[in-house]
């Protein structure tokens, strides 16, 4: 199928790469290497659609992903429009690249499939770029708000309330380095050295890290196959640590009810919950469930991260919570000379603003979607965990088979993880945590899955 204006585009339903990412490609590197140019009108979605003998939603998927990226902008009755920052562009990664060059000699690079990466093979796009060439105008300030710029705490409520349900004013927001770093600066400022603490268990080794390291006493409690099981919380607690939203590392995401039940925990033991939204923006089989902070702003501190949703680098996050929290962690944390970056608060602030990172978050929850079935698929018939929800799924082995398994996959070039690693007392499950976020292209998920089943699946 082609197209029957000026451009030579052509779509199949043969290949492996849906049709729509086949135009997406092709258009960009058209407007990459100059064959469309700054200013230059493209059809309207159904003519194209007609000229290639698809269905228009091939069409307005493409232009919505390179809409997204930064290459084409709309102009209001007048159509769409190749940007005016979409030439002269150095290459962008395709997802089937790649993402970085082979190590010395022939030896192809490991395929990663540890748990905690985004993937970020679309994310140099000229909306990338522009955000951080327009943030690095910014000067700095003599004597930085230790609450973080206005300009993105306004943006960032705006975008937590429509994207995860929590409706809380800017003043109830504070900018952070980073989830963790949020609840560092929560422990330091609302809690003192011997205070008991309740984390998950298995769970998020860093936040443990993070908590021991400020003096406080772990303690820990179960999960199960649907997250934190209430019924098990000690009654001493002064604040529990939860990743409600897909449980780090199991994958379940904690019904309603039992959402209910553990805020009337809290305000029964008098206890704050330190909600981590790990990987809250992603979940495939029905719309993502509203942060556990929407039920009670009174209890619940939010920690947010744009690590998860973009890349570590940025070094930005989010906490929310009630006025005299926030005052408290803003003044533990000027006394303590911790700071975010205004460079990067900034380039976020400008891809909220302009609609960048929303557009962005849509298309890689179909990006992740396509991802976890490759997963899933290459794993079918296998005892799997937390597969409806984030960037990973736990399949379950017998005792001893998973170190195994990470051994012999790390020398025919898979790096693996296993469950047991994210236990703090004796391992209660066995099994390898599956991450699809690091892997360069669909196909090196295929093959690194296919050697999980051969190395774990049944003889």
């Amino acid at each position: 199928m082609r197209a029957s204006f000026d451009l030579p585009l052509t779509v199949t339903r043969s290949g492996g790469e849906p049709m729509n990412e086949q135009l997406a490609s092709q258009l960009r590197a058209a407007m990459r290497e100059g064959r469309l140019v700054a200013g230059e009108r493209l059809p309207a979605s159904r003519t194209l659609a007609a000229s290639l003998g698809v269905s228009r939603t091939v069409v307005t998927e493409a232009y919505e992903q390179l809409y997204a990226e930064g290459w084409l902008e709309g102009r209001h009755g007048s159509g769409t429009y190749v940007t005016d920052i979409a030439t002269d562009v150095p290459p962008v990664p395709e997802a089937g690249g790649s993402a970085a060059a082979a190590p010395d000699g022939d030896a192809p690079e490991a395929i990663d499939l540890r748990p905690g990466v985004p993937f970020i093979g679309r994310l140099d796009t000229p909306a990338w770029r522009r955000a951080w060439r327009l943030a690095a105008t910014v000067a700095p300030a003599m004597r930085p708000d230790p609450r973080g710029l206005p300009g993105l705490r306004a943006e960032l409520a705006d975008y937590v309330r429509r994207s995860r349900g929590v409706a809380c004013p800017p003043d109830r927001l504070l900018v952070t380095r980073g989830a963790t770093n949020g609840l560092d600066l929560l422990a330091a400022a609302v809690l003192r050295p011997g205070d008991r603490v309740g984390v998950e268990e298995p769970g998020y080794g860093k936040a443990r890290n993070v908590l021991a390291a400020r003096g406080m006493e772990l303690v820990p409690c179960p999960v199960d196959e649907h997250g934190l099981i209430v019924d098990a919380l000690p009654g001493d607690l002064r604040l529990v640590y939860t990743t409600p939203s897909h449980q780090y590392p199991l994958g379940g995401v904690l019904p309603v009810p039992r959402r209910q039940a553990l805020l009337a925990w809290a305000r029964r033991a008098g206890a704050l919950i330190a909600e981590d939204d790990y990987d809250g923006e992603f979940r495939y089989d029905v719309a993502p469930l509203p942060a556990l902070y929407g039920l009670d702003p009174g209890v619940v501190v939010y920690l947010g991260t744009a690590a998860k949703i973009l890349t570590a680098d940025v070094g930005v996050g989010w906490l929310v919570a009630r006025p005299d929290v926030v005052e408290a962690v803003a003044a533990r944390r000027a006394d303590l000379s911790d700071r975010t970056a205004v460079v990067p608060q900034e380039a976020l602030r400008v891809l909220l603003a302009r609609g960048d990172l929303d557009r962005y978050v849509r298309r890689m929850r179909g990006e992740y979607a396509r991802r976890r079935a490759t997963v899933a698929g290459a794993l079918a018939g296998l005892p799997l965990r937390g597969d409806t929800a984030g960037l990973h799924l736990v399949v379950e082995t017998p005792p001893g088979h998973a170190a195994r398994a990470v051994r012999e996959a790390a020398r025919r070039g898979v790096l693996l993880d296993t469950l047991e690693r994210h236990h703090a007392g004796p391992p209660r499950v066995s099994g390898l945590v599956i991450g699809y976020g690091a892997a360069p292209s669909l196909s090196a998920l295929r093959t690194a899955s296919s050697l999980v089943r051969e190395l774990v699946g049944p003889a």
